[in-house]
């Protein structure tokens, strides 16, 4: 099925990361005439972060195509069914069934290097500097890399325990977009949810960070999917 045409994008961010992970991206979305909004998630539940995705779909004027990076991919696969959404688009990110065990889907495939750098604190949890730089932002330019660092949001450490209600994925149209080079989740994870969700998919040579090493890449498969196209560009593009 193909989604209908739809001008406005919601932009969700995953765990370790703010709605700034998106600034690179933006940008490119605003140029093709599309009104942009990056959710600015609480992190300190999915009922919360699912409530904070719904305030933002709730403002949008008409047909909407609602993205997540990572984490976020739980996030959308339970607000995905809110009924301005018309596709869902996929960055390195997590897919749930409604109901499912991700954590045990999870430990079928490799364990990703960055699992190692996660640091909890008072019931909360942030990846230390050297797997935040080394692993979740692996290929960003340094500069750049700290100053994701820095603004870093931290998670409640029950935040991944989480269950989707819904599988949103499993009644809108998908895009998904395979990090290659990933070392915060396992590319072959990526690509299973991918398969299983029946997604238009690429494959991006890039760490989990795709939409800020490949901004251009990213802002073509979300237009793709604001305009219902669903051959994707070529693998590893941008």
């Amino acid at each position: 099925m193909s989604p209908e045409p739809a001008s406005n994008v919601v932009l969700v961010h995953g765990a370790y990361a703010d709605g700034s992970s998106w600034s690179d991206v933006i940008p490119i979305l605003q140029r093709a005439g599309l009104t942009v909004t990056a959710v600015q998630n609480p992190l300190t539940s999915l009922a919360d972060d699912v409530a904070a995705t719904n305030r933002a779909l709730d403002r949008q004027d008409g047909p909407t195509v609602l993205v997540g990076h990572s984490w976020a991919g739980t996030v959308i696969s339970d607000a995905g069914n809110h009924p301005k959404v018309t596709a869902l688009v996929y960055v390195a990110a997590r897919a749930p069934d409604a109901g499912e065990d991700y954590a045990a889907l999870a430990a079928t495939y490799p364990t990703p290097p960055a699992n190692a750098g996660l640091v909890h604190h008072d019931g909360y949890a942030q990846l230390s500097e050297a797997a935040f730089l080394d692993d979740f932002a692996g290929g960003v330019d340094e500069v750049r890399a700290r100053s994701l660092y820095a603004v870093q949001g931290p998670i409640a450490d029950g935040l991944f325990k989480g269950r989707t209600t819904v599988a949103a994925w499993r009644d809108k149209p998908c895009y998904y977009s395979v990090s290659t080079q990933d070392r915060t989740t396992a590319p072959e994870l990526e690509r299973f949810l991918a398969e299983r969700m029946n997604a238009t998919t690429i494959e991006v040579e890039s760490s989990h960070l795709a939409m800020v090493t490949h901004p251009e890449t990213i802002a073509d498969l979300i237009i793709m999917a604001t305009r219902g196209a669903r051959d994707p560009m070529p693998s590893g593009q941008g």
